[in-house]
């Protein structure tokens, strides 16, 4: 998905082409949560990420998918529903191993964005969601709707490499050190830093010239960078924060978000994944398991870690390579 980049400090974002999964109204986030304990201390790797489009056709244990492919889902959405839960109560266990994390967040992932493109099944998958899980259900779809409305549908893969994020201790380090420093809540930071490049699992540039973890344009970097790196994980979240102060989110939160990336859309979104990380350990640590999706002209593309092309790719072309 691919948004207009603008470029002045104050008109300066528009999202990267990735952009994640959620849906219902928002209910205000929580600024100065306290720190969370990650399970999640090390990048994925090439085995536990897919490189397919999204396949809404029958259930499949992950055992048996080959690497690189992407979660099957029940095209029944009862049945999508329970799986979801199913899934969502998996990430919530500490006794549950790693690889079995991971495929519960891919999955995860994928029924968020399956029921983001089928608002004809609200009444039916809403109805199978515990109590527990309502929030966490709603903003997650509310989340991936606004995001796709934002979509411009490409004909091609972009000329992007795809790589291991930081680990995730690391990255709420940096989360933490940037409230501390500018006063912008950590978990705003994180929400930005997901939508903007998957946790920095993206390295490539956007259509108008924006680079790095958290997506700024050289210029406006410069000017919030306090002499960093723009492709440095910390280096660019210490900016955003310096940024994102420097636009009021201390007194008025979502007109900082709305000049970091000038869509009423993207605030929303940022809104709803912010409040979930606040509310619970899990939502980061299975959020920070997600793969990279691209929305193109033959729907979702999956791009794997180990993705690389120095040149936009034929969709077509790219999937006669890499079956689905």
């Amino acid at each position: 998905m691919s948004a207009k980049r603008l470029n002045t400090p104050t008109q300066r974002r528009g999202t990267l082409l990735v952009l994640a999964a959620i849906m219902c109204g928002l209910m205000g986030c929580t600024n100065g949560a306290s720190p969370m304990t990650p399970s999640v201390t090390r990048a994925p790797t090439p085995a536990t990420v897919g490189a397919t489009m999204m396949d809404e056709t029958t259930a499949s244990d992950a055992s048996t998918e080959s690497a690189g492919a992407q979660p099957k889902l029940s095209p029944d959405p009862v049945q999508l529903a329970d799986d979801l839960v199913a899934d969502e109560q998996t990430l919530r266990d500490p006794s549950i191993p790693e690889a079995a994390l991971d495929a519960a967040a891919r999955r995860q992932q994928a029924a968020y964005r399956a029921i983001g493109r089928h608002s004809e099944w609200d009444t039916i998958t809403r109805s199978r969601i515990p109590p527990s899980l309502l929030e966490t259900y709603d903003r997650n779809v509310d989340a991936r709707r606004q995001l796709a409305a934002m979509a411009q549908v490409k004909d091609t893969v972009p000329p992007w490499r795809i790589v291991p994020p930081a680990p995730a201790d690391e990255l709420l380090g940096y989360y933490h050190d940037a409230e501390q420093a500018s006063g912008v809540g950590w978990n705003y930071l994180a929400a930005i830093n997901l939508i903007e490049s998957r946790f920095g699992s993206i390295d490539g540039v956007s259509t108008a010239g924006a680079q790095g973890p958290m997506q700024f344009l050289p210029s406006t970097f410069g000017a919030y960078s306090d002499g960093g790196d723009i492709h440095s994980p910390r280096d660019s979240i210490m900016a955003a924060g310096r940024f994102l102060a420097a636009n009021g989110f201390a007194d008025d939160r979502d007109h900082a978000i709305f000049r970091y990336n000038n869509a009423a859309q993207y605030v929303q979104a940022v809104n709803d994944y912010a409040a979930l990380i606040a509310a619970d350990p899990a939502a980061f640590t299975g959020y920070y398991r997600w793969d990279v999706y691209y929305y193109t002209s033959a729907g979702d593309v999956l791009l794997p870690i180990g993705y690389s092309s120095t040149s936009p790719i034929p969709v077509q072309d790219y999937l006669a390579a890499h079956p689905q």
